[in-house]
């Protein structure tokens, strides 16, 4: 296989993420939301794949006539943001002016943040909250905590998008990445295991999603307040 092609096998291999998202979206349609999360699940895990790939076969050199990063906001827009926020709303679990007023916040602020050209800080984690509303929702969705409570933290995650706090890309964020990367997949595991169970309350998953998604939400800003023993030393 050619560089060529090997390069563009990989945008093709992002392009998936687009059908998993209309895979969701029909699923939330139909309110079958275990169904929606588990397509959300795997779209996630494209997402976690496709850029070590594309640094691997130098996509940005080799099939450079598609954008791989705009290609893959469009993608992340839809099933971090969009499709939750549909659920979120049509799932009942925040009725009524709170349920409007979630998902109003969450995609225009979204919206926003993803088209921020100052989203990376120079050790590619994020600067403020990365938009990961499927996360939080499919949480949610496990928990069912009461309204306010999700009211609560829609709008504190909302406007921590826009603050100086830094979050963690588990993939190329190098510092505590041996940590970071197994929490990651256990994420994944744990939420399509809810998923796969239809988030029955009795699930040992729940309490592996709390226990990933709290680490994954606070080690950036840990990182933040422990600094580097290189960057104590030059000090």
């Amino acid at each position: 296989m050619t560089p060529q092609l090997r390069a563009l096998s990989v945008h093709l291999f992002t392009a998936t993420g687009a059908v998993f998202a209309m895979l969701a979206m029909l699923a939330a349609a139909e309110e079958k939301w275990s169904l929606m999360f588990l397509w959300l699940v795997v779209a996630f895990a494209v997402d976690g794949v496709d850029g070590p790939l594309a640094r691997r076969y130098h996509v940005k050199r080799f099939a450079a006539e598609f954008d791989g990063v705009l290609l893959d906001l469009i993608i992340d827009y839809l099933t971090y943001v969009f499709i939750p926020a549909f659920a979120l709303f049509q799932s009942g679990l925040m009725d009524g002016w709170t349920g409007w007023a979630a998902i109003i916040v969450i995609t225009f602020a979204s919206a926003l943040y993803f088209a921020d050209t100052r989203m990376k800080t120079k050790d590619n984690s994020f600067s403020g909250f990365p938009g990961c509303w499927n996360m939080l929702v499919l949480v949610i969705f496990a928990l069912e905590p009461n309204f306010w409570v999700s009211l609560s933290l829609v709008t504190a995650l909302a406007v921590a998008m826009f603050l100086p706090l830094k979050f963690v890309h588990p993939v190329r964020t190098e510092r505590w990445r041996p940590v970071t990367l197994p929490m990651a997949l256990a994420w994944t595991f744990f939420a399509g295991w809810a998923a796969w169970v239809d988030f029955h309350p009795d699930s040992w998953a729940h309490w592996g999603l709390v226990i990933t998604s709290v680490y994954l939400l606070f080690v950036g800003i840990a990182q933040q307040l422990v600094p580097q023993r290189d960057a104590q030393r030059t000090s």
